[in-house]
């Protein structure tokens, strides 16, 4: 039997929301591929997380305002193909607020939306996207 190469991938997001009107709305993208999940991506040489995580924002959605809150960090780890290798993808989540509305988003993504948590829990495609967005609300709100 052929042992799997496995690579890891380390990448940073953020669960960005902002308030309008006393009421909270979370931003999600809707990527080429088909699904919906918070802005992020890889880690460059010399960046940290949090570096990334604002980078990442801004490349994708053009809003560069986000504020990353102290205190919250959520990682995910998941598994996938590419090509003929394993990639073991590691995700790590920060929660930032914006006050900017306003998305331009890259060519990554087809969509965006949005939308009160409830919604947001039911439009977010994987369950880690769900599971980070219960944390991120619980943290934020409760």
């Amino acid at each position: 039997m052929k042992s799997m190469v496995v690579n890891v991938e380390i990448s940073a997001g953020v669960v960005l929301f902002r308030k309008e009107q006393d009421k909270v709305y979370y931003l999600l993208l809707h990527y080429q591929s088909g699904h919906w999940d918070f802005p992020k991506g890889h880690v460059e040489k010399g960046e940290h997380l949090q570096q990334t995580a604002i980078r990442e924002l801004k490349e994708e959605t053009g809003i560069g305002d986000a504020e990353l809150l102290n205190g919250f960090k959520e990682e995910v780890s998941y598994f996938f193909k590419k090509g003929n290798k394993v990639i073991n993808k590691k995700v790590v989540f920060f929660a930032a607020e914006t006050m900017q509305k306003e998305v331009v988003l890259s060519s990554e993504h087809a969509g965006y939306k949005w939308l009160p948590y409830k919604e947001a829990l039911a439009q977010a495609t994987f369950k880690n996207a769900k599971q980070v967005l219960e944390k991120a609300d619980k943290f934020l709100f409760k």
